[in-house]
């Protein structure tokens, strides 16, 4: 692993993480959708869709239609594979509208997919500051570090984000990966 890699996966293990459980509970308490996360969070309850299908509607609504339409824009490029006109539109989004999470976590996704490791991972640490229960930014940060070669703390960033929401395949998938994996390492 470089040393730049190095450096950026101890600032998210280091920053990131360990912040995580309190701002978690802080956050729950504020915006209305405890109870869907709760219902999202239990592997067993059967109307989770719905609940996964309330909080992510509920995440990309930025109170503005100029917003929503930034980040209806920028999706669709993601979606087209057009990476500059993606991170072109996320950019004048988080540049408008700082405080609104999924505007970071699509141009995280964005800057990801270009393998733009560093600003995903600095859009992340955004994302997770201002909703610290978004599995997918989680994931992606889990990603990153996979991709980082830091399996430990990508571990860590994949059960977080699995205990948020126990339906994701992928996650569940990567988390039974690197267990071996390490569990391998450790012969």
């Amino acid at each position: 692993m470089s040393i730049n890699k190095c450096a950026v996966a101890a600032v998210l293990a280091g920053l990131i993480l360990p912040a995580l459980i309190a701002a978690q509970a802080a956050r729950a308490e504020t915006d209305g959708l405890e109870r869907y996360f709760t219902e999202l969070a239990d592997p067993d309850y059967a109307g989770w869709q719905r609940a996964q299908s309330d909080i992510e509607r509920a995440w990309s609504r930025s109170g503005s239609a100029a917003m929503d339409l930034l980040l209806k824009r920028g999706t669709a490029a993601l979606d087209e594979g057009d990476l500059p006109a993606a991170i072109t539109h996320l950019s004048a989004l988080t540049d408008h509208a700082p405080d609104f999470p999924e505007g970071w976590n699509a141009r995280a996704t964005a800057y990801f997919m270009a393998g733009q490791f560093g600003p995903s991972a600095a859009d992340i640490a955004r994302v997770l500051a201002l909703e610290p229960r978004h599995w997918g930014a989680l994931a992606g940060l889990g990603m990153i570090l996979s991709e980082m070669e830091d399996k430990p703390r990508a571990l860590a960033a994949f059960r977080a984000s699995f205990a948020l929401n126990p339906h994701q395949q992928d996650v569940k998938d990567a988390i039974e990966r690197l267990e071996k994996e390490l569990a391998g390492t450790a012969l």
